[in-house]
């Protein structure tokens, strides 16, 4: 089994936005090509933006699920929910059927949005390897060969393109509650 400080290590590069930071806007595109962007997805409320590294990652596809079923309280609170992925459509294709997923999900082409928020990272290769293995095929599924991933962090972002809570750990397996969520959601 791999020591997980060894994976660590490689993502302490990034830090991600903190509370009080101004996001910068962004696009990007659904799996039917329509293109979304904060500035007008902040205009009807507050936005959950999740980043998740792919329809490989067991822990990505809990999350998600557990999202799925608690969704609509996040609808009710008045914000809406953005995933960010740096998979293309085909792979988001894979992760809204294996999840159940009717929440958008976009595809992050070369990073930018995971790059402005300041979650992007690159693994060791040791890591790399056991991602691709698992069924990453991280130069496949991406726009480039990289093999770059955002670490899986939960942003609150206000009208205002605020960001007004986060969860940020370099460890995949902690992920956002829904309960921290609803709770920050003003």
């Amino acid at each position: 089994m791999m020591n997980a400080n060894k994976i660590f290590k490689s993502v302490t590069q990034a830090k991600g936005l903190k509370v009080g930071e101004t996001v910068t806007d962004f696009s990007a595109k659904d799996i039917f090509e329509k293109t979304y962007t904060l500035s007008n997805l902040t205009q009807n409320g507050n936005v959950v933006v999740i980043f998740i590294r792919g329809q490989w990652c067991p822990f990505c596809n809990k999350h998600l699920k557990e999202l799925q079923e608690q969704f609509h309280k996040i609808y009710e609170k008045g914000a809406s929910v953005v995933v960010v992925t740096p998979e293309k459509s085909e792979f988001i294709k894979k992760t809204i059927e294996k999840t159940g997923a009717e929440f958008t999900i976009l595809y992050d082409e070369n990073y930018k949005i995971a790059k402005a928020f300041d979650v992007l990272f690159l693994p060791n290769k040791i890591t790399r390897l056991m991602y691709n293995t698992l069924g990453a095929k991280l130069k496949e599924s991406h726009s480039d060969n990289s093999e770059q991933l955002p670490i899986p962090a939960t942003f609150i972002i206000s009208k205002e393109m605020k960001v007004t809570w986060r969860h940020f750990d370099p460890d995949y397996k902690k992920r956002s509650k829904m309960a921290d969520i609803l709770a920050n959601l003003a």
